[in-house]
């Protein structure tokens, strides 16, 4: 059974809004990251707890929230009654498992996708990012400290640009544009790995280049498999007439559909060639395997009438006038050599050698 299978089964017989995190556990306590900023002001501070805390419409600026881990369900609970969360939005949330994807709820906007990045062993690596966005709050959660988050909150503290001006929504587009971003370097790193796979099937295709392939091609479908509803979703958020979306922003949704579009596009790519190197690694397993045969086969067929006369002459018969030949040893040598000759030549002028 699939390992992702076994984790979704714990909640088998478990009414729907029940909190169960299903993923891996990535650090050992949640981490809180509290922001709050206008185009005047901005305070960080890291906090324990979102105790006493009580979004309002009325306040000015934004206020954001990030969670490094999803292990703490007593956190999350806490997060979902502060700020009005379904339960069914916090068990996606737990749930590391889901597809992205956008829910419009009355007071809030749910948000889920895929980080992907390379890990210290080169290997394809994920995180699951959700996002709750509000009227001026926005919560952001990960399954671990990637440092995802780190250049929008260096722009906030800063203070240039637009990021300080604008409204929670515009903050989201920022997270989902860092993320989308983010596929065109890991993108990159593979582009390089094929690049390596293809000048290794050229030179000498082993059995570790058909694992590269196979490897890719995985790292490939799970890519695809995450940015496809990607697309979807943004393109969603670009045609949204929710009131948490700004008539401003729109139009930087629309921007990183676009990006969307061209990782897919991307990737097809990829995948087309990875499947093309398949079809190039085995085609040139077989033709080295036919070129072995064909020289088997023209050793053999060069030996065939050479064993049919050294069958004949070592046969135990009395009576052979040839055994008594005085040079009969050599002219046998030499008929043998004579057909060996003239098979190599015929052989070659046929070019099937």
């Amino acid at each position: 059974m699939p390992k992702a299978t076994k984790r979704r089964s714990v909640k088998t017989g478990l009414p729907p809004g029940a909190l169960i995190h299903i993923g891996e556990r990535h650090v050992e306590h949640a981490k809180i990251t509290f922001v709050e900023f206008d185009e005047s002001q901005f305070n960080e501070k890291e906090i324990h707890a979102l105790e006493g805390m009580r979004p309002s419409s009325d306040k000015a600026g934004v206020t954001w929230i990030n969670i490094d881990g999803l292990q703490d369900i007593p956190l999350l609970e806490q997060t979902g009654k502060v700020f009005g969360l379904h339960t069914l939005t916090l068990e996606d949330i737990l749930n590391t498992e889901q597809r992205p994807k956008i829910e419009y709820h009355v007071d809030y906007l749910y948000i889920v996708l895929k980080f992907f990045h390379i890990d210290a062993d080169g290997g394809l690596a994920s995180d699951q990012v959700s996002i709750v966005l509000g009227h001026n709050w926005l919560i952001s959660l990960q399954e671990k400290d990637v440092k995802l988050l780190d250049p929008i909150r260096e722009r906030l503290r800063v203070g240039n640009g637009r990021l300080r001006k604008a409204g929670p929504d515009y903050l989201a587009h920022a997270i989902i544009d860092g993320i989308v971003d983010s596929y065109f370097v890991v993108l990159d790193r593979l582009g390089e790995r094929i690049e390596d796979l293809e000048n290794a099937l050229i030179s000498h295709p082993a059995p570790e280049t058909l694992r590269a392939i196979q490897s890719l091609k995985r790292e490939m479908i799970l890519l695809r498999k995450s940015v496809w509803p990607l697309r979807e979703m943004i393109g969603s958020l670009g045609r949204s007439d929710s009131s948490l979306i700004r008539e401003p922003s729109v139009i930087y949704f629309r921007d990183v559909y676009d990006h969307a579009v061209q990782v897919i596009d991307t990737i097809e790519t990829y995948r087309d060639m990875l499947s093309g190197m398949l079809d190039i690694y085995l085609s040139t397993i077989s033709n080295k395997m036919n070129e072995i045969m064909k020289v088997l086969t023209v050793i053999a067929t060069i030996f065939m009438p050479l064993t049919f006369i050294a069958g004949v002459y070592g046969m135990n018969f009395k009576y052979m006038p040839e055994l008594e030949w005085a040079w009969g040893y050599f002219i046998i040598w030499g008929i043998m050599l004579a057909i060996a000759v003239w098979m190599l030549v015929y052989f070659k002028r046929k070019k099937w050698m």
